[in-house]
């Protein structure tokens, strides 16, 4: 009779456990966002840390070099005062890091609330070029920016539940506190070196309020868990600056295998699509690729390689994301992708 009661209560331990065990593949990949809902009265919180590495130009599918770029590609700004015919001042390379912080909050088991704050780093290098023409190189210089990007708030809504299967719909808005005004030193073809507003890439945010739109769906099955996610920022109008950013589009899918209860490791593609700039910054107006609103679309597949670790008290999730570009055209010049790594701990309580 003792070991019927034993056993039967070692059952109902099992099943609590294994209802509060969660996959250590229930998540996405770390680097996509607001993959998941939560169940009622559940709080998350998250910190990422995000670094990429952008190196060499392309124009289109074509890699060009410093001096082709200084002596071939066309200046916007042509015909004003000091400026050259063509671009004389190149980047050669930019890396940019970001702390993201994040929490979430299910007033229900239909809705889930999410803000993301983040803090970002930049520095792009370049050549500059000596006078107006030719190949002579004046010398190279860094610009550096750093502060607070875009916050976000969004609602996730969920539209499918079931044991295998999930789906919900994201909706929110990026407010504008990211900084559009950043300015640093350069070089100029002229040997001068003023301090001037830095061109869009250098910035830490948009300036508008922009709108965020998604679908997100995800299943498993036995060890393998797989999802895919839509998601669009879509910009509202210009900014105080009197230029939008480009519309950002994300078609990604991902596929999630268990090592073990407590490691999963996944494979995510993902599409990027950024248009131009709308308008134009009047303070803008340098002769660089960076400073060309009509030089910033990007058309970009990537496929990352990533590492979920849940620990024994299934509160704490760790996970890394490592992500290569398999594909870019761009309508350049523009640096290229390089690499970009994501690094995350997720808390639940």
């Amino acid at each position: 009779m003792i070991s019927s009661y034993m056993a039967l209560i070692f059952l109902m331990l099992f099943s609590i456990v294994s209802e509060a065990s969660p996959r250590p593949d229930s998540h996405a990949p770390i680097g996509v966002m607001g993959d998941h809902i939560h169940k009622k009265g559940e709080v998350m919180f998250s910190y990422r840390y995000m670094s990429m590495s952008m190196q060499g130009n392309r124009s289109g599918k074509l890699d060009l070099t410093p001096q082709e770029i200084a002596t071939g590609t066309p200046n916007l700004f042509a015909g004003q005062p000091m400026m050259p015919t063509t671009l004389r001042v190149v980047p050669t390379k930019m890396t940019m890091s970001m702390h993201m912080l994040g929490a979430m909050y299910a007033p229900s088991d239909q809705l889930t609330l999410m803000a993301m704050a983040n803090i970002v780093e930049k520095k792009m290098d370049h050549i500059t070029f000596m006078g107006g023409s030719g190949s002579n190189i004046l010398g190279n210089f860094s610009t550096n920016t750093k502060g607070f990007g875009d916050l976000s708030l969004s609602g996730l809504i969920r539209i499918l539940s079931s044991a295998n299967h999930n789906a919900h719909l994201t909706v929110g808005l990026s407010l504008p506190t990211g900084s559009i005004k950043k300015n640093d030193g350069i070089l100029t073809p002229m040997n001068m070196r003023p301090n001037v507003i830095l061109p869009y890439p250098m910035q830490l945010g948009s300036g508008t309020v922009d709108a965020i739109a998604g679908i997100t769906y995800s299943g498993s099955h036995g060890g393998l868990s797989w999802g895919g996610q839509t998601r669009s920022i879509l910009r509202l109008g210009n900014n105080s600056r009197g230029y939008s950013l480009g519309d950002e589009h994300t078609v990604q899918a991902w596929l999630s295998s268990l090592i073990n209860s407590q490691i999963s490791v996944s494979l995510r593609t993902a599409y990027f699509h950024r248009s131009n700039i709308k308008n134009i910054d009047s303070e803008i107006m340098l002769p660089v690729q960076s400073a060309d609103p009509n030089r910033q679309k990007i058309n970009r597949l990537d496929i990352g390689v990533g590492l979920n670790f849940i620990f024994p008290n299934n509160r704490n999730r760790l996970a890394i994301e490592y992500v290569i570009p398999m594909y870019q055209e761009l309508a350049g010049p523009q640096l290229k992708n390089d690499w970009g790594i994501t690094v995350g701990w997720q808390l639940l309580l």
